[in-house]
């Protein structure tokens, strides 16, 4: 029995979702590793053919929980490191994963919330949701998260979010790339359930070796993913140690902007 989620069965269709309503569905590492175990469950099962992936409540994923940033931010390099790689072999598990996925996006998602989304084939999100790739106000990157990102954003859409880390909404994350759509709330599960209808009528083998063209025609692979993902936790583990990481997080948790926001930075 899972703490950090709830998981459905409707027939050929595994629900997931998220459930730490009360921190806006935010990571923990008690999250983290129990949604990676989830979805290599489902994605074992032959009697599953389509993975959602939601939220309870209000948010689809607040990002890094409070607490967990707390003990990032205490943490030497190594045990950062190890952090980080738990929440990669999340992304690489839902990014690779041999079943046809789909985001329900049922709220806003900020940082590693909007990995998840990107790693999923198919993202509909609410209209009212909100968006961010927030880590550069601490100081920080979204390293791990950042290949998904970029693969569903593309690298000029990443380099103006990343770097200004701006909240942007459901218009502009359907614009770029990051939601296939965005629905009115009350249309959001008729939407996934006309999503599923068609997914149900296709070959499982064909859609797996579809998914697979369809990144590896982008230069994507589970091997080159995981060189990469090893390398971006050596990244982010880097800077959450750093100086400027060290600063940007003890803003956040005592609630103070940051020195370099308290130096200026107006146009």
């Amino acid at each position: 029995m899972s703490e950090t989620l709830r998981i459905e069965r409707h027939g050929g269709v595994a629900r997931i979702a998220l459930a730490r309503e009360s921190v806006h569905n935010a990571f923990d590492a008690a999250l983290i590793a129990e949604l990676t175990v989830a979805l290599a469950m489902a994605g074992a099962d032959p009697d599953v053919r389509t993975v959602v992936l939601t939220g309870l409540g209000s948010t689809f994923s607040a990002g890094a929980d409070l607490n967990w940033m707390r003990g990032m931010a205490r943490a030497g390099e190594d045990e950062n490191r190890n952090d980080a790689l738990a929440l990669a072999r999340l992304m690489h598990t839902l990014n690779f994963l041999p079943k046809p996925t789909i985001a329900r996006v049922n709220g806003s998602a900020y940082g590693g919330g909007v990995g998840l989304v990107a790693c999923c084939d198919i993202a509909i999100g609410v209209v009212d949701a909100k968006f961010s790739l927030s880590e550069a106000r601490l100081g920080l990157v979204p390293a791990v998260i950042s290949p998904y990102v970029v693969a569903a954003i593309g690298a000029r859409q990443a380099r103006r979010y990343f770097t200004s880390a701006e909240v942007f909404d459901a218009a502009e994350a359907r614009r770029i790339g990051l939601l296939h759509d965005c629905v009115a709330r009350e249309a959001l599960d008729d939407t996934i359930d006309r999503l599923v209808h068609f997914l149900g009528k296709c070959g499982p083998v064909a859609q797996d070796e579809a998914k697979r063209l369809a990144l590896r025609m982008a230069g994507i692979t589970a091997e080159g993913a995981s060189a990469i993902d090893a390398a971006n936790a050596d990244l982010i583990a880097r800077l959450r140690v750093s100086p400027e990481g060290q600063e940007g997080l003890g803003a956040f948790l005592d609630k103070r902007p940051p020195a370099w926001a308290r130096s200026g930075g107006e146009a």
